[in-house]
């Protein structure tokens, strides 16, 4: 596609990384990652913007990078957003149908969901999301099978998930992306936008609990039926490992970091005691060794925590008995080797590693298909959704020749209008010169019925010469 419209940029600001992805779907229907951009993340903390100079830095760098690839100007971008100031509520609304109305319609669903931006929050909390989770029609409770529109009653009722942020923290989003030259199309939580990339429809209706281990929280997004049902931010992730590991090995943590992503392990168990990694000592120092076998130990006492914090949140959503798609792990902690099975053990559910593949082209960089990429590309294939349902709501525009052809209508018609205003002209002209006749002359009479005394003259004028031509004819 050559549409610039429909080029979707996404912005992932993470803890530990900002990265910038620009795409598009292609004929296939797969999406087409057209360039993309990863630069370390400056003045971020838990998934909260603290610093907005340093922040719009590395958004300019991130973006930049993406846009050189792709070969496109970035004016606006799809953002995620997380942090442990996301909270999320249910509600239940309703509406009375208009009499007018045989059926429920969709802009019956509108008018529910924008009654429910009317509920009360607590001071400086703002609503993101407004996920609509089931409906009552005469408080009879619909399927999920069953679309309300089409449905015949008086009465709309729908049971909701309200996601809400800190509006000072969405505000420090806002300001950070604007300094970077860049507006926001719209702000998406992040465990939604991974789960764009990470699961499909099959996955939601089943039933799937999405954690996105990032560097410093860990998302929950859990679905049932095809629709989200629970979300939740834990303010333990990635990040936390790291510290445990500096901590624990007497480390910088540039070096944490490294022992982390290059040889850590969920499980001690699986690791040779006797296999030893040598740090490298600073000016001068001797260098440290360490224990595989430790390291792995370290980094299992901690992500342990995490998976009983997640496994508490399923408990707590209801759904832990409904889980047929089981738990899919992604973001940057789902690369820990063995993570996959300490998360089955710990939380008693089926797991799968989460890859961002689902929907891209199959020529899609390799280097991007890597869990630590689900949100950034995530954010683009929810931007391509809401564009192209966009694009369904809109009038059809209308055919070139069919415009021609009305463009040709309209001004025959507009001709036509001007010749019967000038006949009409020139018959008041006539009319007004008859009144102006001697009373001796031949027109008198015609100045008010003119028209008529003519039409009545032909009219005898025609009868005479048909009676004259009948009579000839009997000769």
């Amino acid at each position: 596609m050559d549409n610039k419209n429909d080029i979707i940029v996404g912005l992932d600001i993470g803890t530990t990384k900002i990265a910038c992805f620009i795409g598009q779907r292609g004929d296939d229907g797969k999406v087409n990652i057209l360039g993309y951009g990863k630069t370390e993340s400056i003045g971020v903390e838990r998934g909260v913007v603290m610093n907005i100079k340093s922040t719009s830095e590395s958004i300019v760098k991130a973006v930049t990078m993406a846009s050189e690839k792709a070969n496109v100007d970035v004016a606006e971008v799809y953002v995620g957003i997380a942090g442990q100031h996301i909270k999320s509520r249910q509600n239940l609304g309703g509406i009375m149908i208009p009499s007018d109305h045989e059926y429920i319609k969709e802009e019956d669903i509108n008018n529910l969901i924008n009654t429910q931006r009317q509920i009360m929050l607590s001071p400086g909390e703002e609503i993101i999301h407004i996920f609509p989770q089931t409906f009552y029609v005469d408080n009879e409770e619909l399927s999920s099978e069953i679309p309300p529109v089409g449905v015949a009653g008086k009465e709309l009722k729908a049971n909701f998930l309200i996601v809400t942020g800190n509006t000072a923290n969405l505000r420090n989003i806002a300001d950070s992306v604007k300094r970077a030259k860049l507006s926001v199309k719209d702000v998406v939580l992040e465990p939604i936008a991974s789960s764009y990339a990470v699961l499909d429809e099959t996955s939601k209706t089943a039933g799937a609990a999405l954690v996105d281990i990032g560097g410093g929280t860990t998302d929950i997004a859990i679905f049932h039926e095809g629709v989200i049902r629970h979300t939740s931010v834990l303010p333990l992730a990635g990040n936390a490992i790291t510290n445990d590991i500096k901590e624990g090995c007497s480390i910088m943590k540039p070096q944490a970091e490294a022992l982390k992503t290059r040889f850590g392990c969920c499980l001690p168990q699986n690791v040779n005691e006797n296999d030893i990694i040598s740090i490298p000592g600073i000016h001068y120092m001797p260098s440290r060794e360490i224990s595989m076998k430790t390291l792995a130990g370290i980094i299992k006492a901690r992500t342990v925590t995490i998976l009983e914090q997640v496994a508490f949140e399923i408990e707590q959503s209801g759904y832990a008995k409904q889980l047929i798609g089981g738990v899919v792990l992604t973001g940057g902690g789902a690369k820990l080797k063995n993570i996959k099975e300490l998360t089955e053990y710990t939380t008693s559910t089926n797991t799968r590693i989460g890859l961002p593949n689902e929907h891209l082209d199959k020529n899609s960089a390799k280097e991007i298909i890597d869990p630590m990429y689900a949100t950034g590309i995530g954010l683009v294939l929810y931007g391509i959704e809401q564009s192209e349902m966009a694009k369904r709501e809109r009038p059809a525009e209308p055919d070139p020749e069919m415009l021609q052809r009305q463009k040709e209508t309209e001004e025959f018609i507009r001709k036509q209008q001007e010749e019967v205003k000038r006949q009409k002209g020139s018959e008041t002209l006539e009319h007004k010169t008859t009144e102006k006749h001697p009373a001796g002359d031949s027109t008198k009479g015609r100045s008010k019925n003119g028209g008529w005394v003519d039409a009545v003259s032909g009219y005898f004028k025609r009868v005479f010469t048909e009676e004259n031509i009948d009579s000839d004819n009997d000769d």
